[in-house]
């Protein structure tokens, strides 16, 4: 990463354009319209990355990649409980749909294009395999907990929690996230940062000034709100285009998830590129966590109070792409070394999402 004193313009042009298509959207535009918000939209993306790595080179790791994940992920939170408290009861699905799609886009498809194109441009790159492995341990029990033992419990009927159950585990899931956090910042910082000594010295030359890091910070929110609101106002024609085409409605869940993860994924491909596995797949892992570990608990809340159901487990074409998934990352990331085979092998599981989500 490489200190800026000043913004480049364009890294302020992008957001406040989006934030203007946000307003024209109130007078009913449409058509072509819809085309300037997309690429609205990827100028947020772009710009939400760069004060991203702003702020990221100014805190260090592992907090630079923390802060980019929590944030969006506290915006998609945001977006849920929204949807959720618009569309009541008719959601109860929303939050396991949307989290399982964040998991798997995640887990083999920004994991997945990471390690390739580090490899393909590195050889062979390596990382720090003691964070690496408590990522994976954490993701693992807290995906299996909240969309796998919903289906075997018996308290209630169908896919759900009972009230109890569902307090629970939301409690359950903000612990292992937390003590997660307590290790990756504070007990046990340094197996979240780079194995090369080499490269954790290029990450943390010539830092920006605090100005700068606060500037990115206010840039970065207003970015990625953009970003958001923008997938959210183009998710009415993403619907209509997935039904002319006659694709099932899990799909638009799968297009929402991967605008609003575009940011992660971004930031983690520049950083494997630049060959900073440990950065990508601390923001890879640390996103899916955050993803689950503050959306289920949150969205708990809101049944809890509401009194609606919320269907949390996942039906067994899903069960066994997720067990694949994780069976599959513990064994290419358990050497702490990775090539363009471990990147090709995530990325076929994930077309074989893509594709059997769309065909059944």
């Amino acid at each position: 990463m490489k200190a800026a004193s000043s913004q480049p313009l364009w890294t302020l042009a992008a957001p406040a354009a989006g934030w203007l298509l946000l307003g024209g959207t109130l007078l009913g535009l449409g058509g072509w319209y819809a085309l300037l918000m997309a690429a609205g939209l990827l100028g947020c993306v772009q710009a939400a990355v760069h004060h991203a790595e702003v702020v990221a080179h100014r805190v260090g790791e592992p907090y630079g990649t923390l802060v980019l994940a929590v944030s969006v992920t506290v915006i998609e939170v945001a977006l849920i409980v929204s949807l959720m408290l618009s569309g009541g009861e008719a959601t109860a699905a929303l939050a396991r749909d949307t989290v399982f799609a964040a998991v798997m886009i995640i887990l083999n498809g920004m994991m997945g294009l990471c390690l390739l194109v580090g490899a393909h441009r590195h050889g062979e790159q390596t990382f720090t395999q003691s964070g690496v492995s408590a990522s994976l341990a954490t993701l693992a029990a807290i995906v299996t907990l909240t969309l796998v033992l919903p289906n075997f419990t018996s308290s209630a009927p169908g896919p759900v929690y009972s009230a109890s159950q569902l307090a629970f585990i939301a409690v359950v899931s903000l612990v292992l996230y937390g003590t997660f956090i307590l290790v990756q910042t504070v007990r046990h910082r340094g197996y979240f940062l780079p194995a090369d000594a080499d490269v954790r010295k290029e990450t943390h030359a010539a830092p920006p000034s605090t100005r700068a890091a606060l500037a990115s910070g206010a840039l970065l929110l207003a970015s990625l709100v953009a970003v958001v609101l923008l997938g959210k106002a183009l998710a009415p024609l993403i619907e209509r285009v997935v039904a002319a085409l006659g694709a099932p409605a899990a799909l638009v869940g799968i297009i929402i998830a991967a605008v609003v993860l575009m940011p992660e994924g971004l930031a983690a491909v520049r950083a494997a590129r630049a060959n900073r596995l440990q950065t990508s797949l601390n923001l890879a892992l640390g996103s899916a966590l955050a993803s689950i570990g503050l959306t289920i608990p949150t969205v708990a809340v809101v049944s809890l109070a509401t009194g609606w159901t919320l269907a949390l487990g996942i039906d067994s074409k899903s069960l066994v792409l997720l067990v694949l998934s994780l069976m599959v990352a513990t064994l290419s990331l358990g050497t702490g070394r990775t090539t363009v085979l471990q990147g090709v092998v995530h990325l076929v599981i994930f077309a074989v999402y893509l594709f059997t989500t769309i065909v059944p």
